[in-house]
């Protein structure tokens, strides 16, 4: 509340200098401080999944100006998954194959005679169009890539390469990575298609396994090849590094390194948005923020649209107000990113009107509200249970021209209380040209699952494999935890060997609770043989007694009481 207060208070004393029009149509009650934006000269185009190292990157949190792609991938060739193909011939071969695929399972030998057998012309689109629909089955896509590397007329071209690597990547296939890295060099006399992209795919799939060793190693790998390690490419390196939250060993690069490669705005900027967007720590942010004006590093707008986006996030519309202060002393002109934040900041405290007030104003100094200006306030309103007034900005979104992403829908999905709700949403999002990514079935799948509705759950699985998006290990986790939490074991223990079977990691939570369901199941039923020699062994009846306390307790707390205890001691009361 003092927060608000202050805002108002300081809102008033700037007002003041706002254009009249503009001051006459706002609320009476607060009058927002528009002196402060003027037309920026940067232009900021929707950026792509993957941002470069001047703007750093944001995850899929709110108010974030990147968050028009999905959350977890970024394949570095115009992302397969997103893929249109035209060409009607190549998406019916492509189902040939897929089916051929799916119908040999772990068979390698039957799936490359059936393949032989299919003869199917093989081109550029149609391995790219295949390897996108069996992403999450590496041993079926890299059995398919080097079936199609053998046919005759055709030769695998970077981006066939870049996609294959980045499956084998995601799954952890580091040395078979590699070896195509290697054949990608060819010949000393012949040409290589190695470049720093396909080195660069590598980085970030150590990265996103926290693997931060290999990843530097990678980047000095550079020399090797022959290409320029720059400041840009360790930029690259940083922004990988803080993509998949090793913010601090990132950090902890630029300053090992800041004789090699000399402090500037740019690196510092990718590690306070990893703090700010990725991490989401505004204590952190702060810190790397003294520390840019204790070295006398200079900020620019990316630094201001970074920190206030994190303060916007954090509700605390006071500092983002206090940092437009800043901004107007030193001349740095707001761009695109500034207003989304600010925007969002208002939005979240309930203050839609000076928002959309705002976002007018924006218009008329020639900077036009894109996807995230929109979903800045979307997405408030619709945690706010504001819903009318969410799709009131959602239909002027629709006229203006102006395609919503995956995270508009989300945020509505979010908001829905029924399975009937879920799924007509669902249809007009694909009519109006959005399809629904792996997250989209994950969220709606972790709905159901709270709410029991078990046939939705698994109607949303079966549509997710029909359309190519997974499922994948975050799929599979998901779904596997719901069951079981539900109380649904044997299912879940199907899911568990399937997932097994495709040899994606389980949970390790739930690996260990699901053997050891097992495992109390078997001797319930007499399974378990005793140990050799020895008929009574109290050990193992101990501990399947824990086991079998815990399991039930684990299918029957939904239907317990939520209790807590409270402990008294020396006048004082705790939760237990």
């Amino acid at each position: 509340m003092k927060s608000r207060l202050i805002t108002r208070t300081q809102c008033l004393t700037i007002a003041e200098t706002a254009p009249t029009t503009i001051r006459n149509s706002i609320n009476s009650c607060f009058q927002f401080h528009f002196s402060f934006f003027s037309t920026s000269s940067i232009e900021d185009p929707d950026q792509p999944k993957v941002p470069d190292s001047e703007q750093g990157f944001s995850n899929q949190d709110d108010g974030s100006d990147t968050d028009d792609g999905e959350d977890v991938e970024d394949f570095d060739v115009k992302n397969v998954r997103e893929l249109i193909v035209s060409n009607e011939a190549v998406i019916q071969d492509a189902k040939v194959i897929l089916d051929i695929l799916c119908k040999t399972g772990s068979d390698r030998l039957e799936m490359k005679n059936k393949l032989d057998q299919c003869c199917i012309k093989v081109s550029s689109e149609l391995v790219v169009e295949v390897l996108s629909r069996v992403r999450h089955d590496w041993e079926a896509a890299f059995t398919f890539f080097l079936w199609a590397g053998k046919q005759p007329g055709y030769t695998h071209s970077l981006r066939e390469y870049h996609s294959m690597i980045f499956i084998l990547g995601k799954m952890r296939k580091f040395d078979t990575a590699w070896a195509l890295i290697d054949e990608m060099r060819g010949t000393r006399t012949g040409p290589s298609l190695v470049m720093p992209q396909t080195l660069l795919i590598m980085i970030r799939r150590y990265c996103a396994v926290h693997d931060v060793g290999r990843a530097i190693n990678t980047f000095y790998a550079y020399k090797r090849f022959k290409f320029d390690l720059g400041i840009e490419e360790f930029q690259s390196l940083l922004s990988a590094l803080c993509r998949y939250k090793n913010v601090k060993e990132a950090e902890h690069l630029i300053f090992c390194n800041k004789d090699v490669f000399p402090f500037n705005t740019k690196s510092f900027n990718v590690i306070l948005n990893g703090w700010c967007n990725i991490v989401g720590s505004p204590r952190e942010a702060e810190r790397v923020w003294r520390e840019m004006g204790k070295r006398g590093i200079q900020y620019d707008v990316v630094s201001y649209s970074t920190i206030m986006s994190c303060y916007s996030k954090a509700s605390n519309l006071h500092k983002v107000f206090k940092l437009f202060d800043q901004m107007k002393k030193l001349r740095i002109e707001p761009d695109r990113k500034v207003y989304n934040a600010v925007i969002h900041a208002l939005a979240k405290a309930r203050l839609v009107q000076e928002a959309i007030d705002l976002m007018r104003t924006m218009e008329e100094k020639g900077i036009a509200p894109n996807v995230v200006t929109y979903n800045s306030l979307i997405k408030p309103l619709c945690k706010a249970r504001k819903i009318d007034e969410a799709r009131q900005v959602f239909d002027e979104m629709i006229q203006r021209d102006v395609s919503p992403t995956i995270h508009t829908y989300h945020a509505f999905f979010r908001s829905l209380r029924n399975g009937e709700e879920v799924f007509e949403l669902l249809e007009k999002m694909k009519k109006l040209g959005c399809q629904p990514a792996n997250d989209t079935y994950i969220m709606l799948i972790r709905k159901f699952s709270r709410w029991c509705h078990f046939d939705n759950v698994f109607k949303v699985w079966n549509e997710m494999s029909d359309n190519g998006v997974g499922p994948d290990r975050s799929s599979y986790i998901v779904l596997i935890h719901g069951l079981f939490l539900n109380g649904k074991l044997e299912e879940a223990y199907k899911f568990y060997l399937e997932m097994k079977e495709k040899h994606l990691f389980p949970d390790p939570r739930i690996d260990e609770m699901l053997k050891a369901w097992v495992s109390s199941k078997q001797f319930a039923q007499n399974k378990i043989a005793p140990p050799k020699g020895n008929l009574h062994c109290p050990e193992l009846e101990k501990q399947t007694r824990v086991i079998s306390k815990k399991l039930e307790h684990e299918k029957d707390f939904l239907q317990q009481p939520e209790t807590r205890r409270v402990v008294r001691e020396r006048g004082f009361s705790f939760w237990e």
